[in-house]
């Protein structure tokens, strides 16, 4: 096991421990080739923290050790293969995060965050499907945010102007909005099982990471990093091991009612 102390903002000190086999990148094994690739994609990271909780944890931490967790999950059912888009804290670009989910052949792309609000009462996680238009001011203001993470990136990475975003949300195939929109229901259903969800959990607004034309995805947001219960919550391991729980049993029944005729994509 490897703990890693990381300063927080205002001098705080938070320690997470991460299996050290988790911490070195492994090529799959020949087995694990023929499986579903599942990629997890840890929000922020690197010069990028994501939001602040009120105690100054910061999501990017809380994202990738959620990651990791679902991760451990997911192959201790040995159902999956499972990559993560950063295993570490580095910035990847909104853009690079679809490229990795695309160029390794993903069957499903779910990335994880833990949003903040000025309103610091609202809390619960809820869970996000890509569509042109918002489904309520709320979610249209946190797709904003997560969208501007690419603030951070040169500017070959900007934020991608309306006009292309609406092309490339009318470019997604019936059936992979269809798959994202099953993978969402299984997740608010199973999530509610383990943890609090936010007042009308299933929403839909214009994520960037969400835009792969091929590969049904889904992003989580686990709780407000603006609520200090959430946050306390968030940050303690039982909790971010619900919270997977919940996740890996959507992705279980996913697969499993997948229709027979649909094609698998493997890890390539």
């Amino acid at each position: 096991m490897v703990t890693r102390r990381v300063l927080l903002a205002g001098g705080a000190v938070a320690s997470f421990v991460t299996p050290a086999a988790a911490m070195r990148p492994k090529r799959p094994s020949a087995a694990a080739a023929t499986l579903p690739l599942v990629m997890l994609d840890p929000g922020h990271g690197g010069k990028d923290p994501g939001a602040i909780g009120v105690s100054g944890t910061y999501e990017k931490h809380i994202a990738l050790a959620a990651a990791q967790e679902l991760r451990r999950q997911l192959l201790a059912t040995g159902r999956y293969h499972v990559e993560l888009t950063r295993g570490r804290d580095v910035f990847i670009p909104l853009e690079g995060r679809v490229a990795a989910a695309q160029r390794r052949g993903a069957a499903l792309f779910v990335s994880m965050h833990a949003d903040a609000l000025l309103d610091h009462s609202v809390r619960g996680a809820s869970v996000y499907t890509l569509a042109t238009n918002a489904s309520d001011a709320q979610t249209a203001a946190l797709a904003q945010r997560e969208n501007a993470a690419d603030r951070f990136a040169g500017p070959a990475f900007r934020d991608t102007p309306p006009e292309v975003a609406k092309i490339l949300a009318s470019l997604v195939r019936q059936e992979t909005r269809a798959g994202s929109a099953r993978l969402a229901r299984e997740v608010v259903g199973t999530l509610g099982a383990e943890v609090r969800l936010l007042d009308h959990p299933a929403r839909h607004a214009g994520f960037v990471v969400l835009k792969a034309a091929d590969i049904p995805s889904v992003l989580v947001e686990m709780g407000f990093m603006s609520n200090r219960d959430d946050e306390a919550a968030l940050r303690q391991a039982g909790h971010r091991a619900l919270v997977a729980t919940g996740m890996r049993r959507a992705i279980d029944t996913y697969f499993a009612t997948a229709a027979p005729s649909a094609p698998t994509r493997m890890a390539g």
